[in-house]
């Protein structure tokens, strides 16, 4: 493992434990109309790293479970996460 492999590691953990707390909270707030997260800050935090701890949250909380096209969408960036980490592996 290379120093700058650290980072990329703190990054992913960093970014999952936030979206994993974004999750919870609009699972918190999905009664209410208002002070809900919109899907797309949990798709693009999911594709900028945070993937796992949504995905997590999605299971712990039964949360966006059953609302196929957000499953596309998160199915999605993950897609993106992954290119990205290869990309840096590769070109690092």
């Amino acid at each position: 493992m290379q120093p700058d492999d650290k980072w990329i590691l703190g990054w992913l953990a960093i970014a999952s434990a936030l979206n994993f707390l974004l999750f919870a909270y609009d699972k918190l707030r999905a009664g209410a109309s208002n002070g809900r997260i919109p899907e797309s800050w949990l798709v693009l935090m999911g594709a900028c790293g945070g993937w796992a701890g949504g995905f997590a949250a999605m299971l712990i909380f039964r949360h966006k479970t059953a609302k196929l096209s957000f499953k596309f969408k998160y199915a999605a960036a993950l897609v993106i996460q992954v290119g990205l980490v290869v990309a840096y592996l590769r070109f690092r």
